[in-house]
């Protein structure tokens, strides 16, 4: 009795991605009663609660294990179909993959575009913080995930990618009107522009230049919550910011911005983790996604992983 029966496990699979049982149970054609006793069947034989009742239904931490379980299950069925050859009609494969705004806007897309497409995938993103892309790993809401942290989450395997560079900068109106003395100083009351309210980037870099662990950068914090707006924001002279290298260096010869710190980058690690599967297609662009990354990031020190 300790097995976990699939019908049940796809069940509460469909009921948190449907958001609530009544849609469950169109999208499995059959009644929210049904839907709603094959839950409570699978709570009481794993003796957890495994969801929130609430609109849109949650999974609570034990429900994250059985739907990351439930979509792993889901693709080696189809991998397994699809390499014996077997008509499948749901589609192309489909790969949910978390990733950072930054490498959204640089290099990860061209390198999703070098994946041979026979047989066709289907690439799902959710763009996070670098930081918190593995809370989607965590909750089973992503099979893969471009990640700052190193520790691998629980069945799952890490590589590193390399190193995010980013440049503290500005636009020369701005640095002549707000950043005419000390950089360390001026730098905790000049506007900022952060990307959203986990952007804890532009904080760090007045950390590393005041050795203050309590430093933050100024109290005018304008909030742009795309890679593209923010270096825009920053050109237009809204406040100084944290700008990925390869955004920044076209701008900086160009004139628009100008290095605060020329000599103090900011250097974030990149990581790729991923589920433990034994799935062609999600090792297909781990491989392309590691090349990619290597020819766009600066490398990263050794013995990071």
């Amino acid at each position: 009795m300790d097995e976990l029966p699939l019908d049940q496990v796809r069940t509460l699979l469909a009921v948190v991605d449907e958001g609530t049982f009544e849609a469950a149970a169109a999208a499995l054609h059959v009644t929210p009663s049904a839907v709603s006793q094959r839950v409570k069947a699978l709570e009481q034989r794993t003796g957890r609660v495994l969801l929130i009742r609430t609109k849109p239904v949650r999974a609570t931490e034990s429900g994250e294990v059985v739907v990351r379980f439930a979509r792993q299950v889901s693709r080696l069925e189809r991998d397994a179909r699809a390499e014996l050859g077997m008509a499948d009609g749901t589609g192309p494969v489909r790969l949910p993959i978390a990733v950072n705004a930054d490498s959204l806007a640089t290099w990860f897309l061209p390198a999703l575009a070098r994946v041979p497409q026979d047989p066709p995938v289907c690439f799902e993103l959710h763009r996070e913080d670098e930081s918190h892309t593995t809370a989607l790993l965590r909750e089973g809401q992503v099979m893969a995930a471009v990640t700052s942290s190193p520790d691998a989450v629980a069945g799952c395997t890490v590589r590193p990618l390399g190193l995010a560079r980013y440049l503290p900068v500005a636009s020369p109106h701005f640095a002549a009107r707000h950043l005419t003395g000390a950089l360390r100083r001026d730098l905790r009351t000049a506007p900022t522009v952060v990307f959203d309210r986990k952007d804890e980037l532009q904080d760090a870099f007045v950390r590393s230049l005041t050795r203050d662990p309590a430093a933050r950068s100024g109290p005018v914090r304008h909030h742009v919550p795309t890679s593209e707006g923010f270096c825009d924001a920053v050109a237009a002279g809204m406040g100084w910011g944290m700008v990925p290298e390869s955004q920044a260096r076209p701008l900086v010869r160009t004139g628009r911005l100008v290095l605060l710190a020329p000599r103090r980058p900011m250097d974030v690690p990149l990581y790729w983790q991923q589920w433990k599967l034994d799935s062609p297609a999600l090792a297909r662009v781990a491989e392309v996604i590691a090349g990619a990354a290597g020819e766009a990031l600066r490398p990263a020190p050794a013995g990071s992983a």
